[in-house]
């Protein structure tokens, strides 16, 4: 099995895991989304989720493919540099970085774009597709 993405930061995230935080750093982007609406299913996904992360960072590891551009620095670049467009730049993506530069992020839709979808894009760069 591969590793793509840090148990460590998992854990940091699941401290704001009752805003989903660690589930869309997962690729779990329905659940992340529910947790993010209920408060972590109304606290009690959010703890349960504490137990939960081992199997989430394995599951993680046998979805996305390792590569040149690391999760765990896209998502911690997405996470508090998005709407600057610095994950974009990290990954390659000059001309669409540009783009977020000068727009913060296409006026934030496009970094709640990214958010929901950052797994699959760095997996494409990996992949190199």
């Amino acid at each position: 099995m591969q590793k793509t993405h840090s148990k460590t930061i998992g854990y940091l995230l699941w401290i704001f895991g009752f805003f989903g935080a660690h589930r869309f750093y997962y690729g779990r982007k329905i659940s992340g989304t529910i947790w993010f609406f209920t408060g972590g299913l109304f606290l009690i996904g959010w703890i349960v989720d504490l137990f939960l992360i081992p199997s989430m960072d394995r599951k993680a590891g046998l979805r996305y493919q390792a590569g040149r551009c690391d999760y765990s620095i896209a998502w911690i670049l997405q996470t508090f540099l998005g709407p600057l467009g610095i994950h974009r730049f990290y990954m390659g993506k000059v001309f669409s970085g540009i783009i977020w530069l000068l727009t913060g992020g296409l006026f934030l839709v496009g970094y709640v774009y990214d958010y929901l979808t950052l797994n699959e894009q760095v997996d494409e760069v990996n992949r190199g597709v």
